[in-house]
C-alpha cells in the first residue's frame, strides 16, 4: 500500500487514505449497530423514553421505528443504546412532552378513591349542564349537530356504549406501542374520553339514556392518552392533523400541561387553518392568575374554565389573564368561555358517571359548537366562534375577567 501510495502525488494518496478511514469507520458503526440489535435485549418502552428526532433521513427513521412525521424530524420510542448511537452520529433528539387529561376528583366520588361515579342509567336524561346551556331546566330532550363532525381527541370511547355507538363516525388509537395509528380501535380504559364524547354529541340510545348537547353530530373517536391518562405530544398532534384531514369541524381537547408543545401548536394552527374550531379545556391549577394550561392558553384556541350548578367558578378552575390584557379580544393566556364542569353526569364506561373538571367544561362548548354552527358562513368555524361569543351570558365578577373569560355560552 504504501509502495502504491508513493507513485502518486502526496495530495491524491491522503484524499484517498482519508475516503478508506471514513469507509472502515462507517463499517465499523455498521458492525457494532447490527450486533448490538442482536445481542441486546431490546428495551421495552416507557413513559420516559419518547423523543424527537430531528432528522427526517429514512435510514434513521427505519432504524429507530418512527411513529410519526413530522415538519423537521420524527418522533421514536428510543432504547439507551438508540440514544447513544443518535449522539455518536450526531442526530440530534429531545424529549416529547406528556400532558395529562384534566378531570378532578368529584365529591361524589370520594369514597371510591378518587373514581368516578357510577350507575347503570342515569339519574337526569339532560343533565344540568346541558339545561344550563339551553336556558331550559324543563329540557327532556336535546337536538341539534346534524352534518358536523366533532373529534374528541382523549383516552379513547366505548363505542358499543347505547348513547353512543351510532354517534361514532371514525375510531383510531393513536397511542399504541407498536403501531402509530390503528383503524377502528379507540377502546377506552379509563372512562374520561367516554364521558366528554357524552357531553358532546350522547344521542339518549333507545329513549332512556342521556342526552349531550348536540345529539346529532358525529363523533370522531381518537385514543391519544393512555388507559393512565397520560398523553404524548406527538400523539395528540398527529390526532390533530388526521382530525383536520378528514373533515372534522370541531375538536375537543380535554388534556393539557402547563407549558407549551411546539409540535401540538404547529398542529393546532394546522387545524384552524384547515378550518377546524379547537376547544380545549383550560386546566385545574386555580385559581391563580395566569395558571391556564395548554393548549388552551393559545390564542386561536376556544379555552374553556368551569362551573358549578350555582354559576360560580370552582377555586380549582384555571384563571387567564384576561384582565391585564385587551378586553374581550382572545390573546395568549386567556380565557374564553366558562361552562358547566361539577359533578357532570355523562356516558362512562357501559354506564353513567359523574365528574368534575375542565375537562368536563370544555365539550359543553364543543357540543354547543356543533349545535350552533353556522355551515353557511364564509368561514364556520370564524362564524361560530363569534356566535358563541353574542350567546355568552356574562356572570360575577363582570367582564372579561380572568375566571370566565366572555361567560357562559347559552340559547
Amino acid at each position: 500500500m504504501q509502495l502504491g501510495c508513493g507513485l502518486f502525488r502526496w495530495g491524491f494518496c491522503a484524499t484517498l487514505e482519508g475516503k478508506q478511514m471514513n469507509t472502515i469507520k462507517a463499517l465499523f458503526f455498521l458492525v457494532i449497530f447490527t450486533f448490538s440489535l442482536v445481542a441486546v435485549p431490546a428495551q421495552a418502552a416507557s413513559d420516559d423514553n419518547r423523543y424527537f428526532v430531528k432528522s427526517n433521513s429514512q435510514f434513521w427513521m427505519k432504524s429507530f421505528n418512527a411513529r410519526h412525521q413530522f415538519e423537521g424530524g420524527f418522533s421514536a420510542d428510543l432504547t439507551d443504546f438508540q440514544l447513544r448511537l443518535a449522539k455518536v452520529f450526531g442526530v440530534e433528539v429531545e424529549p416529547i412532552k406528556k400532558l395529562t387529561i384534566l378531570a378532578v376528583p368529584t365529591p361524589l366520588a370520594t369514597k371510591r378513591a378518587g373514581k368516578p361515579a357510577l350507575s347503570k342509567t342515569p339519574t337526569d336524561q339532560t343533565p344540568w349542564g346541558v339545561e344550563m346551556m339551553y336556558d331550559d331546566p324543563l329540557l327532556t330532550k336535546s337536538s341539534g349537530g346534524a352534518d358536523v363532525l366533532v373529534a374528541v381527541l382523549d383516552t379513547g370511547v366505548d363505542k358499543n356504549h347505547p348513547d353512543l355507538k351510532n354517534r361514532i363516525a371514525q375510531c383510531k388509537d393513536f397511542s399504541g406501542p407498536t403501531e402509530a395509528i390503528t383503524d377502528g380501535r379507540c377502546e377506552d380504559k379509563n372512562g374520561h374520553g367516554t364521558h366528554v364524547a357524552g357531553i358532546v354529541a350522547a344521542d339518549g340510545g333507545a329513549g332512556k339514556g342521556i342526552y349531550g348537547i348536540a345529539p346529532q353530530a358525529r363523533l370522531f373517536a381518537y385514543k391519544v392518552c393512555g388507559n393512565n391518562g397520560t398523553c404524548f405530544a406527538d400523539d395528540v398532534a398527529a390526532g390533530l392533523r388526521v382530525a383536520a384531514d378528514s373533515g372534522a369541524n370541531v375538536i375537543n381537547l380535554s388534556l393539557g400541561s402547563d407549558s407549551s408543545s411546539p409540535l401540538i401548536e404547529s398542529a393546532v394552527v394546522y387545524a384552524i387553518n384547515k378550518g377546524v374550531l379547537v376547544v380545549a379545556a383550560a386546566g385545574n391549577d386555580g385559581p391563580y392568575v395566569n395558571s391556564i394550561d395548554y393548549p388552551a392558553a393559545y390564542a386561536g384556541v376556544v379555552s374553556v374554565g368551569a362551573i358549578d350548578a350555582a354559576i360560580n367558578v370552582p377555586d380549582w378552575s384555571a384563571r387567564g389573564k384576561n384582565e391585564d390584557t385587551q378586553s374581550y379580544v382572545k390573546e395568549d393566556g386567556d380565557i374564553e368561555f366558562a361552562a358547566p364542569g361539577l359533578n357532570v353526569e355523562s356516558t362512562g364506561i357501559g354506564e353513567y358517571a359523574v365528574l368534575s373538571g375542565t375537562s368536563m367544561a370544555a365539550p359543553h362548548v364543543a357540543g354547543f359548537a356543533a349545535k350552533e354552527w353556522q355551515k353557511s358562513a364564509e368561514s364556520p368555524a370564524e362564524a361560530t366562534r363569534e356566535l358563541l361569543r353574542q350567546f355568552a351570558r356574562d356572570i360575577l365578577p363582570t367582564g372579561d375577567d380572568n375566571a370566565s373569560g366572555w361567560g357562559i355560552p347559552t340559547l
